[in-house]
């Protein structure tokens, strides 16, 4: 694959008038190439790219808060950063030159870092999956799957088993209430829209769903476990949906798993975010008792590797791994300490430690979780659980404490992910372990109301503390990916229904997107002495860090409250490599 690919985003031409941008150089705006993301290690393709980005407001996100017009990758390494495209054409020597886009007064920023996400359930959808997190409206709903439905094959006439591969799914990122009907569609609806695919949308991790006529026929004839569809396509919520996800995903093969993940990753670029930290699923029982965020933790990112070995991952991933053991033996938690390496692998993908789960008991944590910390800290392993109640982190913090008392953890980074409702005593407990944090907007989506308890975080309280702090979304199931939509969480306090449930605690944009991006260098990591220096090669627009570039459609920092919602990214770098030019793409 040539350094000069097929162009990403249609008609390049009109994206570059789209997103106004201008060239100089030898690269003409109208040939912004679609990076590969590079190959493996000794592979013909590199990851690294030679670009110029100028005439920007480019916010590198230093500590300095530095803003400047010009950035200069060279070999997918930034070499300048400043006022001067003269100064920064020289840095190339007096070869061709690198490509070089006018941004003509666009905001950039640093390639957005997700602290915890799970990508690799995203990737591993059955169908060909379709967010729908920007989808405010049935109307854009039904206008979402038009347009993904013009690049898959047909069903058969007639059906063959409601064939699967033409299924249109999505699957756990939108609820009703962010629609203005505050419902799903119907079946009618969805066989007006999309009367050639097959379709089935489901809510969070157990429905309720719903789907068309061509998908009824497949989901009420499925064996062993026929599902119960209504008359408008409804299926019920928990044991019906359940059915329904677990006929789909029997359909799986692991080409269509690859496919999954490189339309994940074209997705993923083209919202802005260019490092995912993967968190893991729930482990499959291989039955209708399964749900969305379900799937074999011993085999599910084994298709994300088979992507970034042909060279197409086009964004980061790291690697966490979750165990969820019950008994104080722990089985598949020694195992994986036995016989994995942390922390091993190349610039675009490589292992974590463990999490976003090391125990099965960690929200009530006992005798489990506490054993599951002392294996860790004695192994040097770094650590990752998540808070989301009221009652789970003081258990948490003790087990760490416990931990460190016999074997130091003040070198490793543990963390706690979400942190809704962590308080500052225990904040500073945890810092006093070189412990951090992450904060989640997941209640966007499930927080329908304040009640006598807020959504959290307390962003304030949170960045004032001193504490390490990071931003993750926890997306695929229940939460979205945007990292707009966080930080329109974060910095108004608004769900998706527009009412205010985090009074009182709301970061300032400056502050969401520093944590995005500076602020989660800490959390890639890894501990000194662990692995190379990742955390600090990424996150911010200097010298000798890697080259990745988001520029936003619209301004991050001018644009109203509810216009950051929908913000995407209009041109995405990754190693000084275009990745992403034009709209949000639900496909590679």
């Amino acid at each position: 694959m040539s350094r000069r690919a097929a162009l990403v985003a249609g008609a390049a031409a009109g994206t570059a008038a789209m997103v106004g941008f201008g060239a100089a150089g030898e690269a003409d705006a109208s040939e912004f190439p679609a990076g590969p993301g590079g190959g493996p290690p000794g592979s013909a393709e590199s990851y690294e790219g030679d670009l110029v980005l100028y005439n920007g407001r480019i916010h590198t996100m230093n500590d300095r808060d530095d803003i400047v017009e010009v950035v200069a990758i060279q070999d997918g390494t930034i070499a300048y950063t400043g006022g001067s495209l003269g100064a920064a054409m020289r840095q190339f020597g007096g070869g061709p030159g690198p490509q070089a886009i006018d941004l003509r007064g666009q905001m950039a920023c640093p390639g957005i870092i997700d602290a915890t996400n799970h990508v690799s359930l995203l990737g591993n959808r059955p169908g060909h999956h379709t967010p729908l997190e920007y989808a405010a409206s049935i109307a854009d709903v039904l206008a979402i799957y038009r347009a993904r439905a013009r690049s898959i094959p047909k069903s058969p006439s007639p059906p063959a088993s409601g064939a699967p591969d033409s299924f249109i799914t999505t699957m756990g990122d939108i609820v009703p209430e962010q629609l203005k009907e505050q419902r799903l569609p119907t079946l009618a609806e969805l066989d007006a829209a999309v009367p050639d695919h097959p379709v089935y949308l489901t809510v969070n991790f157990t429905g309720p769903s719903v789907t068309n006529s061509l998908g009824k026929a497949f989901f009420t004839s499925a064996q062993p476990y026929p599902v119960t569809v209504g008359a408008d396509g409804s299926i019920a919520e928990g044991e019906q949906t359940g059915r329904a996800t677990f006929a789909l995903r029997q359909t799986l093969t692991f080409g269509q798993r690859m496919r999954g993940f490189r339309d994940a990753f074209a997705y993923l670029a083209s919202i802005g975010l260019t490092t995912n930290i993967e968190t893991g699923a729930f482990q499959t029982t291989n039955s209708p008792a399964d749900n969305v965020a379900t799937e074999d933790n011993f085999t599910y990112n084994i298709p994300a590797m088979a992507v970034y070995a042909a060279g197409q991952g086009t964004v980061r991933m790291r690697i966490n791994w979750l165990h969820m053991d019950t008994t104080t033996s722990l089985p598949t938690l020694t195992q994986r300490v036995l016989n994995s390496l942390q922390f091993n692998g190349n610039d675009m993908v490589a292992t974590g430690g463990i999490g976003e789960w090391i125990a099965g008991d960690q929200f009530a944590p006992g005798a489990v979780f506490q054993d599951a910390c002392l294996l860790l800290a004695e192994n040097r392993w770094r650590a990752e659980c998540q808070s989301i109640t009221q009652t789970d982190y003081p258990g948490q913090v003790q087990a760490y404490e416990m931990a460190n008392a016999k074997y130091p953890i003040t070198d490793l980074r543990w963390m706690i992910a979400h942190a809704n409702y962590v308080t500052e005593p225990y904040l500073n407990r945890l810092k006093a372990l070189g412990a951090g944090v992450t904060a989640s907007g997941w209640q966007y989506l499930q927080g329908t109301s304040l009640g006598s308890t807020p959504g959290g975080p307390a962003y304030r309280t949170l960045f004032g503390n001193g504490i390490p702090v990071g931003m993750d979304s926890d997306a695929a199931d229940v939460s979205v990916f945007i990292p707009w939509v966080q930080m329109y969480y974060a910095t108004t306090g608004l769900n998706v229904l527009g009412q205010q449930i985090n009074p009182g605690q709301h970061a300032t944009r400056q502050e969401a997107l520093f944590h995005y991006t500076n602020g989660n260098t800490w959390f890639v990591g890894p501990p000194a002495g662990l692995g190379p220096p990742d955390g600090d090669l990424l996150g911010v627009l200097e010298v000798g860090r890697r080259g990745d570039v988001v520029v936003p459609s619209a301004d991050y920092f001018a644009v109203p409250d509810e216009a950051l919602k929908q913000i995407y990214s209009a041109l995405t770098v990754v190693n000084g490599k275009v990745v992403h030019a034009g709209p949000v793409r639900y496909e590679a």
